[in-house]
């Protein structure tokens, strides 16, 4: 008998005069390499351009009222000079609007988003289930002009003065319900972006809950836990940082949000702690006033779109930071 080994196969041969495992004539990796970061460059390069051509011409408002002067101001006080800037710009109102707006949409639209996606993956029955989520991820291509629309003509009359009135007669003791309610506010603007964020928010949850492991949840259900426990002990915790990016992707739309906004956030130049008071957003501003402004009032508003670009990257860093240290003790520091 014979003890020879067999002959290891041989790589094919390349019709170019080289083998599979040799690479040579394989062009399409290095290519395709090349082209992905091609794409991402442009991506960062098209990001600078923006910052940088915004930021010089916002400037001039900077080196006059300086920047932390700038942010933390609260007047505004356009001019009308076409070679110097003689009013005085202060962005707190704005940022202040902004804020606060958006911190009402996540706090509302949050807890709601998590409740319909655990609902459509796991309690909802099969027939209803994908209409349910059709309907869903359709709202979320609804113009954001319907929503105020809709807001200001429909739901602000019938449904929130009426609710804010009564909110207003049981805690308007407290400093943040203190009246008198006069419809448009920022709570309003705030419940209408928390509608337009949901959907997004619940479809991206939904598919983060959708392709955890059965494997530990029925291992959870064996080991006698009920249906709260496993959504709450095993389910939730496992999606938290999907949960975390969808909550980024809500608050960066309700950051930036604008006609919305401008329908129902009152559109004053001032700024109050009270929910019911009228204010205005960086975004909804720049929209009422940018057309009919002078040349100095229009490099104003370009260092309002640069407070909001730093604004949404603050926001932005935070999240990631969250999810980077709460992920090393989940193992999701990568999502």
């Amino acid at each position: 008998m014979s003890t020879e080994a067999p002959e290891a196969p041989q790589a094919p041969e390349d019709s170019r005069g080289g083998t599979l495992r040799s690479g040579k004539g394989r062009l399409a990796d290095p290519i395709f390499k090349w082209i992905v970061a091609t794409c991402a460059t442009i991506v960062l390069v098209i990001l600078a351009l923006m910052v940088i051509r915004t930021t010089s011409e916002a400037w001039p408002v900077f080196v006059k009222e300086g920047f932390f002067g700038f942010l933390l101001g609260e007047e505004w006080v356009s001019g009308s000079s076409r070679t110097e800037i003689t009013g005085t710009y202060g962005a707190w109102p704005f940022i202040y609007g902004t804020l606060v707006t958006s911190v009402i949409a996540i706090v509302i639209a949050l807890p709601l988003a998590i409740m319909v996606a655990v609902y459509l993956t796991h309690l909802a029955p099969r027939r209803i289930a994908k209409p349910l989520s059709y309907t869903v991820e359709l709202l979320a291509a609804v113009p954001s002009v319907i929503f105020g629309l809709w807001g200001l003509h429909w739901f602000l009359p019938n449904v929130m003065r009426p609710f804010f009135a009564w909110l207003e007669s049981v805690l308007g003791w407290l400093f943040l319900f203190e009246g008198p309610v006069r419809g448009v506010g920022y709570l309003p603007a705030g419940i209408v972006l928390a509608i337009m964020i949901l959907p997004i928010m619940t479809a991206i949850i939904r598919e983060v809950v959708a392709v955890q492991p059965v494997e530990q949840q029925m291992a959870a259900y064996a080991l006698g836990s009920t249906r709260w426990e496993v959504v709450t002990k095993v389910i939730l915790p496992a999606s938290f940082s999907g949960i975390v990016a969808a909550a980024m992707l809500g608050l960066g739309r309700a950051l930036g949000e604008t006609i919305a906004v401008l329908m129902l956030i009152g559109g004053a130049q001032s700024w109050g702690v009270s929910l019911f008071s009228p204010g205005s957003s960086m975004a909804s501003h720049i929209a009422a006033t940018f057309g009919e402004s002078s040349p100095e009032s229009r490099i104003a508003l370009m260092a309002i779109g640069v407070a909001l670009f730093l604004v949404t990257m603050i926001v932005n860093i935070l999240a990631r930071v969250v999810v980077w240290r709460l992920g090393q003790f989940t193992g999701d520091a990568a999502v």
